[in-house]
């Protein structure tokens, strides 16, 4: 993804309000749930820590950083603080939460992760402790260290990421400490695209699926983004999609497209909620003068392959 506030029709002081208490929402990650609360995180001024209320919406319960690590700066000095695309999973006692710190147009970036008890700021135990870098990208790489998503499988820890250059990589992360489980060992090449990134890896019925965005982001009504599916026996790959194409070689089934008033759905990501699966995801609002918001939609599977329904939140 790139920053809002560079490539969004509307004024950046109308974007990033410390004082809203329903910001627009980008880059949603994994919803869940922690202590009979519903919660996401979401690109923003050192990530939005969101909480759904009763009536649906999602209010910002409170930022991650406050205060930025010291090395955030040392390892990507264009980085002004707006932190990317967060993904939030839960580890023993402790929620791991992954972030990307980049620049617009840059692969000079860095996936970091901070853990802490609870989700709940009124908790004497809500505080964040930074973990550190967990894998860069530099100039010479042909990949974007940023976008991550975390999937759990049969206690192996695994995060894929990856924008533009050569597309989605997979790392395996040691599960213990969150980190890199081969530190500096090279990233697994699951898909490519002239225009790629978001990726999210799922397991249904024995297969692992693939779901990325093709497209741009970022540009309000104009934005270009859907996302595309392949699926794999392992979770290495390869992933192909419906017509047999590799995503490697630019495969990718449709799943979601601009409709309507939804316009470039992005950065999906599954919760199963009241016996139903839902794909979550961003959008940008044709009635609202493009303002990004968060919206699931009913989710099935139809021979193998994933499908979204209507009606959802």
């Amino acid at each position: 993804m790139i920053p809002l506030f560079i490539a969004l029709i509307l004024p950046a002081a109308a974007q990033f309000r410390r004082d809203d208490p329903y910001p627009r929402i980008h880059d949603p990650s994994t919803v869940v749930e922690d202590h009979g609360s519903v919660w996401c995180l979401s690109t923003g001024g050192g990530i939005d820590l969101l909480k759904r209320e009763a009536d649906g919406r999602w209010r910002r319960a409170a930022r991650v950083f406050e205060k930025f690590p010291e090395w955030h700066q040392k390892e990507v000095p264009a980085n002004r603080g707006h932190l990317w695309a967060p993904d939030i999973i839960r580890s023993g006692d402790r929620w791991w939460v992954y972030y990307s710190v980049s620049s617009f147009g840059s692969n000079e970036s860095a996936i970091g992760l901070v853990s802490g008890k609870t989700l709940d700021p009124a908790s004497k135990d809500y505080g964040w402790k930074d973990e550190g870098l967990v894998i860069r990208s530099r100039k010479n790489d042909r990949f974007n260290a940023i976008d991550p998503a975390l999937m759990e499988d049969g206690g192996r820890l695994w995060m894929s990421f990856g924008s533009f250059w050569d597309g989605i990589m997979l790392v395996e992360l040691d599960p213990t400490t969150g980190l890199m489980k081969e530190p500096g060992s090279k990233p697994i090449h699951l898909a490519r695209h002239a225009e790629i990134e978001a990726p999210f890896i799922c397991k249904h019925d024995g297969w692992y699926y693939l779901f990325v965005n093709w497209g741009k982001c970022c540009r309000g009504t104009d934005s270009t983004y859907e996302i595309r599916v392949g699926r794999s026996k392992a979770v290495t790959g390869p992933y192909l999609d419906r017509d047999g194409t590799d995503l490697k070689d630019g495969g990718g089934t449709l799943v979601l497209e601009s409709d309507g008033r939804f316009i470039g759905p992005g950065h999906p990501s599954i919760r199963v909620e009241d016996g139903r699966e839902m794909l979550v995801h961003h959008y940008y609002d044709k009635d609202r003068r493009g303002r990004s918001d968060l919206r699931m939609l009913p989710l099935k599977w139809q021979d193998g392959w994933p499908a979204v329904g209507e009606g959802g939140d």
